[in-house]
């Protein structure tokens, strides 16, 4: 009677005590930062506490992890269509065409509008320095003081005889066609035999021998950059128009080209060169312009256009109105 009584009270001992309640790892997520890059990044903390079943999520305890989602995509800005924009606030006139090409050295953005081909007059000069001192690094001299000479009045007064000069020191046409296909410019080709000023150009083609001329990719020797630069810089006075236009003061390096066809006595006038803006970015400018009817108009054109092509990479992205441009050289008969 004694173990029986003994073995009842063991069981009910056994069956009074009570269980712990079920225990789950709740998997509690946070988000904790952005990348650098733009990506969102999580992290999984285990943490330890009494929930229903009802509640339970069924992610488990097994430490801190990391994961990580879909990057923040930033939006891609046209930059095409905002010079665009910017360019509908420049209004030719008659025969007048334009085109136009930019480039931010700050953010390394780019745009062109217009792809026709034009003459390019004087600007031409810039090539052909480039040609010869490209070829002077490929023969491992330096220029001569004649080459040097010429180089000056070419560039600085944009001296015809001098440019004469050095197209048939470079081969005419032929050599800046084969320096050409060097420095990356696919859609410019050479005038015939002496006409070395209707060589046929595009605004995309002379914003890459900019990029030559200007930029940290070059095949052109630091050396070979820094001379051509210079004289950009200290063209006369009264060339000091066109892409200037669009410069914060004298922060600019340029060459001009104008030219009177004799065919229909309409002008070609072009503008190429690096300017830093009013928003303290540095920016590579080419304006290319045919069909005006006196070089005045023509210049004020370019001007125009060359602020337009700065302003659609200004703060305003080319929101802003385009101030009229007016013409700051006397007219001559060619340059």
């Amino acid at each position: 009677m004694e173990s029986s009584r003994a073995a009842r009270r063991d069981h009910r001992a056994r069956s009074s005590r009570r269980r712990p309640l079920p225990y789950i790892a709740l998997a509690a997520v946070a988000v904790v930062g952005v990348t650098a890059g733009g990506t969102v990044y999580v992290k999984a903390h285990a943490h330890s506490g009494v929930v229903s079943s009802a509640a339970a999520p069924s992610a488990s305890a097994s430490g801190s992890r990391e994961a990580t989602v879909e990057p923040v995509t930033q939006p891609t800005v046209d930059y095409d269509a905002l010079l665009a924009k910017a360019m509908k606030s420049v209004t030719p006139t008659g025969d007048q065409k334009v085109s136009v090409a930019v480039l931010d050295l700050t953010s390394g953005e780019s745009a062109t509008y217009g792809g026709t081909a034009f003459d390019t007059a004087s600007i031409v000069k810039v090539d052909i320095l480039a040609t010869l001192l490209l070829q002077a690094q490929d023969a491992g001299r330096q220029l001569t003081a004649t080459e040097k000479s010429y180089a000056t009045t070419m560039i600085e007064n944009s001296d015809n005889d001098s440019a004469s000069a050095l197209w048939r020191i470079i081969g005419k046409a032929g050599g800046l066609g084969a320096a050409n296909k060097t420095l990356g410019l696919t859609g410019t080709t050479g005038g015939d035999d002496m006409l070395w000023g209707l060589t046929q150009t595009t605004a995309a083609d002379q914003l890459t021998l900019l990029q030559q001329v200007f930029g940290d990719d070059s095949k052109l020797s630091s050396a070979s950059q820094s001379y051509i630069q210079g004289l950009m810089k200290q063209i006369e006075a009264d060339q000091q128009w066109g892409v200037s236009a669009a410069a914060d003061g004298s922060k600019w390096a340029l060459k001009n080209g104008w030219l009177a066809r004799s065919t229909t006595g309409l002008w070609d006038v072009n503008s190429i060169g690096r300017v830093t803006g009013e928003d303290g970015d540095t920016y590579l400018v080419a304006v290319l312009s045919k069909g005006s009817t006196t070089q005045t108009k023509g210049i004020s054109l370019i001007e125009a256009a060359a602020k337009a092509g700065v302003a659609a990479f200004g703060k305003n992205g080319g929101s802003s109105t385009t101030p009229s441009a007016s013409a700051s050289a006397s007219a001559s008969a060619t340059d």
